[in-house]
């Protein structure tokens, strides 16, 4: 079934093929990656249009002495089939299986790990100077796509890149996402020129027999312009102006002409920038007509393109955040929503749709998205911009520098707080909590249902200073009913108390409460149950009701170091006659991926590792 695919178990098996046959391999990959995410599902759309590419390089590059550092690592699907990973890539994105990733302890031929956006440039230049200083021959690339190039971080290194004049090769998967297609004659015909031997052999003798000076400079100055000039329709003189040879656009979906194009590039030097034109989901015609729902798709029957639908037992958080938006815009004209690039997967798009002139979709541009929301803040405006817990670390000094030092009134929502599941370490928001604490004058909420995200999000109606955080987990929510209720108002700081007890006190925040609470309900009353609601400003009420018990266990589902059990920990400090305090939360190390199931039950974060915590500590009272 698989002829060409199934003797490929590293690149130098690759290497043996005929260039004609690599059509063949390609169309092998993309099924046997079709088959296998349609049972376990990933990031399908991005790689399928990256297949040419991905076999392109390991054919004509020497990996893993030649570095490919992959942006994001939705594109490396195919590039982790060929580097011996074809029988894993069945268990890609499982517990105890290949991450969806690239990850450097997994493969030597994953050069660099990649989750978050827009660091291949970067990183590729590390490798790059690296080898110069230490007389190496191995080759760098950065393969960036997927609307990497929207990240400032990128922008930095093409810019460090191109004044260094280091030996480099970025290649622009363009997917249509980043940057407007251009294609015709003149595009083809300046590729083949500009990457031509004879064409690159005469331009360096020309240039080295004129010599250092004047007439050189110039002239090359005038060679630049002119060929800025005949690049600039596509894009490339923005590249040339930062220093790059730029090369393109060309079809990255055909194989042939790649393997032509990388072998003329890997004997050039210098900064080059390759740009290439693919389709995502390209090979599988339902991704290729519905590229946003196939980036991700679930489930599906590899035949037909049928999706089976996921069953839902409740609300999803994502889902219920959009929902409330619409309807706290519908109350105040000032309301405004913005995302990083996450409009769907944060549940944007129901506002959107209500409220295009009131919706802006920044990019893949996390600390912009801040900062842009604190103008939006100061010119009277109620931001509310919705950023992935673990995403909006790259944006911790915006918070501070543009958002409280100014006092300003925007409301953040970060979606993914906590253990996400599958996509694993690069992922999980696990240390919001922690990370903001600090903040002077930063409001800190987790809501333990949907219900309670809807009032945390009324809050910011009527905030007059910021940042407020309102942080909540990937999936479904507690199945409350939270539509079509009075929304009761909430105050600033104020916990509740959801379970009477008499020996010892939970104190948890966000959804883990309720699995605290299951845990609590057969321990004869001997157990007393809080919710926090805010990490900042703590209830100094519920923790001074919690000084009286004999044992305090603290349930977050986020960093146990800092979070909610270093603020009670702190707060009971030198206190005489304090309760022994004990925290349940996500260990110093990093969580591998797995179901949210299965993480918790790695955390001790379940009900029934709860239980037992609290029967532990009931004994040894």
């Amino acid at each position: 079934m698989y002829k060409l695919l199934e003797k490929i178990d590293s690149p130098e098996d690759l290497r043996k093929l005929q260039p004609a046959q690599l059509k063949e391999l390609c169309a092998e990959v993309r099924r046997y990656m079709v088959e296998c995410c349609a049972v376990n599902p990933g990031h399908l759309g991005s790689s399928l249009g990256a297949v040419e590419l991905c076999v392109a390089l390991h054919y004509i590059y020497n990996t893993p002495a030649d570095k490919l550092v992959f942006d994001v690592g939705h594109q490396a699907y195919a590039h982790k089939i060929l580097t011996g990973r074809r029988e894993a890539f069945k268990r890609n994105r499982t517990k105890d299986g290949i991450s969806g990733f690239p990850k450097r302890d997994e493969s030597p031929y994953d050069a660099f790990g990649a989750g978050h956006s827009s660091t291949s440039i970067s990183a590729a230049l590390g490798f790059a100077e690296a080898a110069r200083l230490t007389g190496s021959t191995d080759k760098a690339i950065a393969i960036l796509g997927d609307g990497a190039l929207t990240g400032g971080l990128a922008w930095e290194g093409l810019n460090n890149a191109g004044s260094s004049k280091a030996d480099l090769l970025v290649i622009l998967n363009d997917n249509n996402i980043s940057i407007d297609p251009a294609r015709g004659g003149l595009h083809d015909y300046l590729l083949k020129f500009t990457t031509h031997p004879f064409y690159n052999r005469l331009k360096n003798k020309v240039w080295n027999s004129m010599g250092e000076g004047k007439t050189r400079d110039w002239l090359q100055r005038k060679v630049i312009d002119a060929k800025s000039n005949l690049v600039r329709s596509s894009g490339g003189a923005i590249f040339e102006a930062l220093g790059f040879r730029y090369f393109g656009p060309v079809d990255g979906n055909d194989v042939e002409q790649l393997v032509i194009t990388l072998e003329r590039l890997k004997n050039l030097h210098g900064p080059r920038l390759l740009h290439l034109h693919t389709r995502k989901g390209c090979g599988y015609e339902p991704a290729e007509k519905d590229p946003v729902t196939w980036h991700a798709p679930g489930k599906f029957n590899p035949e037909t393109g049928e999706r089976i639908p996921s069953v839902y037992p409740a609300d999803r958080y994502q889902d219920v955040f959009g929902e409330v938006l619409k309807e706290l815009a519908a109350k105040d004209d000032k309301v405004v929503g913005i995302t990083p690039a996450m409009a769907s997967g944060c549940g944007m798009t129901v506002f959107a749709d209500a409220y295009p002139d009131r919706f802006f979709d920044v990019g893949i541009e996390e600390g912009h998205a801040v900062t842009f929301s604190a103008g939006l803040a100061a010119a009277g405006l109620k931001p509310f911009c919705n950023i992935y817990s673990s995403f909006s670390q790259r944006a911790y000094d915006n918070i501070i520098h543009d958002v409280a030092l100014q006092n300003l009134p925007v409301i953040l929502c970060f979606d993914r707080a906590g253990l996400v599941g599958e996509d694993g370490a690069t992922h999980h928001g696990c240390f919001d909590l922690a990370a903001y604490r600090s903040i002077p004058g930063a409001i800190i909420a987790a809501p333990r249902n949907e219900l309670e995200l809807r009032r945390l999000m009324h809050i910011g109606l009527t905030l007059e200073g910021g940042p407020y955080i309102i942080r909540y987990p990937r999936g479904c929510g507690e199945g409350v009913r939270w539509k079509d209720v009075p929304v009761e108002a909430v105050e600033t700081g104020r916990g509740e108390k959801l379970l009477d007890g008499k020996d010892v006190a939970v104190l948890g925040i966000g959804p883990a409460v309720n699995r605290a609470l299951e845990a609590a309900k057969d321990l004869n009353g001997r157990v007393a149950v809080f919710d926090m609601r805010f990490l900042k400003p703590l209830d100094e009420e519920i923790l001074k009701e919690a000084g009286r018990f004999k044992a305090i266990l603290t349930v977050e589902e986020g960093s146990l170091k800092g979070g909610l059990f270093g603020a009670v920990s702190e707060y009971f400090a030198g206190k005489a006659d304090a309760p022994f305090i004990e925290g349940a939360g996500i260990p110093d190390r990093f969580i591998s991926q797995d179901s949210q199931k299965g993480q918790r039950e790695t955390c001790g974060l379940d009900a029934d590792s709860l239980r037992e915590r609290l029967e532990a500590l009931l004994k040894n009272l």
